[in-house]
């Protein structure tokens, strides 16, 4: 059975409801929810990475436990608990090796929120997706044929091909297999030490 990290069910609701942004009285608690945690299956495999709030909803509905901490704490009324930095799912979960599903966030993440034109890492809200082929020119929405773009470049580029433009791909478009999963996590584990010994062996 595969695991879905983004479906919440009632269950999951109520337990964020605990520690919604409302509840909150530290201005610093909003954006330690949103900050990367590393989940591993129960054979200590890392598998997905999510934000803090989903793997405190994980931990609260006893999904998974905590393996390390960021040292951040989050407050409600009632209560303050440690972020996690990495969890542990309880059940072993057969995650199916295949790509993941193509959405904007999926090829911002394949592409590490990094311009594939000129090189520059921007907020997701900066960013557009960039048909390397145009639509009007029979380019389809596809893994390999979309990619992370500035809006800068995305004017500059306009209804042309990138050789046409002048313009060149940092890396050539691929689907988001578990390959590049790892390869991400791995990367993103460079600035976390707890992340070290669960993701370089």
């Amino acid at each position: 059975m595969s695991l879905r990290m983004d479906h919440h069910d009632a269950g999951s609701r109520h337990a964020a409801g605990l520690f919604a942004p409302a509840a909150m009285h530290r201005p610093g608690d909003g954006h330690a929810l949103l900050a990367p945690v590393l989940v591993l299956n129960a054979s200590y495999e890392p598998i997905n990475v999510c934000a803090a709030r989903r793997a405190l909803v994980l931990v609260l509905k006893g999904v998974a436990m905590t393996e390390e901490e960021n040292g951040h704490f989050l407050h409600s009324a009632r209560v303050a608990m440690r972020l996690p930095s990495v969890i542990r799912l309880l059940e072993y979960r057969r995650i199916p090796h295949q790509s993941r599903a193509l959405s904007r966030k999926n090829i911002l993440l394949r592409d590490r929120n990094t311009c594939q034109y000129c090189a520059t890492v921007l907020p997701s809200g900066e960013l557009t997706l960039d048909h390397v082929i145009p639509r009007s020119r029979g380019g389809s929405s596809t893994w390999e044929n979309l990619v992370a773009c500035c809006h800068g470049c995305n004017r500059r580029k306009g209804n042309q091909s990138p050789t046409e433009a002048g313009m060149k791909l940092m890396r050539e478009p691929r689907a988001f297999n578990l390959h590049t999963s790892r390869h991400i996590m791995r990367l993103m584990g460079r600035s976390d030490d707890k992340w070290r010994k669960y993701l370089f062996y």
